[in-house]
């Protein structure tokens, strides 16, 4: 990715941009960050490929669409603090959750992510999946649209599960992913101040675990799963433990940001929204547990010459590592609990 300095200095850019946009005091402040970041983001998608190329028009359309829709919604809230206009404040509030929900990728305004998911590298869709959501995120957390937010958690986490059941492709796999752990985020922002951070430092965890094994394999349809590792079970397990975490399966480390979350869920006595929120996640679950089945169950031939000595490298060790915390740390954390 960082084969140019030039990408390097967009890349601090992007980082600069989010900054501006968590520590600003004024919505325009927010704003400006926010495009500081998406204009720093378009080169970085860049790869000198038509794939690519047509990803970053994309996104750079849809963003501008919610940046001036943001900037619209700014002016109107600031015209709203004259009294004659007290009772129209709740619809800017709500145009500015939209545009902000638009650039996140929630659901009902995730058209765009999946696709913009399939033109990117893996280290490219791993920044478009955590840090680009910094952000509108923490600027959501400002606005509180109950009723509206509560609409977004239910269609992302019913999107984000429903929509990965037919997809070969692995971005797009992780792309409704990304959308129904979204629609987590969104819940343990209503439910609690600071939650969501939590859950959004375990996603991100998680996220480059598995990333990271996806891009050393240069992994990005199914087919590669099965036709990949047959000499190596190791490598093969260690993919295969950090999909099941990122789905949150009850053992791994995954499963104890959601756990969090449901129980905020059942002390605030929603518990619509959590029998919701679970049963979306099982499909998910669902379809993370196929691919396992079927890389596990059944054994698929290569040819020798294939065969990447990945076993002896610092990514193996780095994967290693990376898989222990996955799948100990729930286990590590409950008997620390326990004694403690």
């Amino acid at each position: 990715m960082f084969n140019n300095s030039a990408k390097i200095m967009f890349f601090f850019i992007l980082m600069m941009g989010t900054m501006i946009t968590v520590s600003s005091n004024s919505w325009l402040a927010a704003w400006m960050g926010l495009e500081i970041n998406l204009l720093a983001f378009i080169p970085l998608m860049n790869n000198n490929n038509l794939m690519s190329t047509e990803a970053s028009l994309k996104y750079f359309l849809t963003q501008a669409m919610a940046s001036a829709v943001l900037l619209f919604a700014i002016m109107m809230s600031y015209l709203n603090n004259f009294p004659m206009n007290q009772e129209n404040s709740s619809y800017s509030d709500l145009i500015i959750t939209s545009s902000l929900l638009l650039k996140s990728g929630a659901a009902p305004f995730h058209f765009w992510f999946p696709n913009v998911m399939e033109g990117l590298s893996w280290m490219n869709a791993l920044i478009l999946m955590t840090w680009q959501k910094i952000g509108p995120l923490m600027l959501i957390s400002y606005v509180t649209q109950n009723n509206f937010i509560i609409l977004a958690i239910i269609l992302s986490t019913t999107i984000g599960a429903l929509g990965g059941l037919n997809q070969t492709s692995l971005r797009k796999l992780m792309a409704f992913s990304s959308i129904n752990h979204l629609g987590w985020m969104l819940t343990a922002m209503q439910a609690n101040e600071s939650m969501w951070l939590i859950y959004f430092s375990f996603y991100t965890f998680l996220s480059f675990s598995l990333i990271f094994m996806l891009n050393n394999f240069k992994m990005f349809h199914i087919n590669q799963l099965y036709n990949s590792f047959f000499n190596s079970k190791t490598l093969k397990f260690l993919l295969f433990l950090n999909l099941l975490s990122l789905g949150g399966l009850p053992p791994f480390i995954g499963f104890l940001p959601k756990w969090l979350v449901i129980q905020l869920l059942v002390l605030n006595n929603q518990y619509v929204l959590m029998t919701i929120l679970t049963v979306m996640t099982l499909i998910t679950l669902f379809f993370y547990l196929r691919l396992c089945f079927a890389a596990f169950m059944l054994n698929y031939y290569e040819n020798n010459w294939t065969t990447n000595m990945f076993i002896n490298n610092t990514s193996f060790k780095i994967s290693l590592i990376l898989t222990f915390i996955s799948t100990f740390s729930l286990m590590l954390v409950s008997l620390g609990y326990l004694f403690l």
